[in-house]
């Protein structure tokens, strides 16, 4: 399992905006093979800041997504309202338990 994060920064003025494309995809994303569900978080302190948080079964999955027309066409509508780079990281969970 990969928990992808990925960290948004926007212009002000386009917070809506990428708010209301976000609830366009969602269920796009959450219906794509391989994922076990996405989320979009906000940063309590900064209302320009946005996370997604999603799981994947795997990294080809991931891929899959990453160069899908889905994907492309969200990036397309969504990059000109960045106002910074986006950061992304894919994760693995370290298991601690005592078992």
């Amino acid at each position: 399992m990969i928990l992808r994060i990925v960290k948004m920064s926007f212009k002000p003025e386009c917070t809506i905006d990428f708010e209301n494309i976000f609830k366009e995809v969602h269920p796009l994303i959450e219906n794509f093979e391989g994922c076990n569900g996405v989320k979009l978080l906000k940063d309590k302190n900064n209302p320009c800041i946005y996370f997604t948080h999603s799981y994947w079964q795997n990294e080809e999955f991931l891929n899959n997504y990453r160069h899908s027309e889905l994907f492309n066409f969200t990036w397309q509508k969504t990059k000109i309202l960045f106002n910074d780079k986006p950061l992304a990281w894919s994760l693995s969970e370290i298991n601690v338990s005592k078992n």
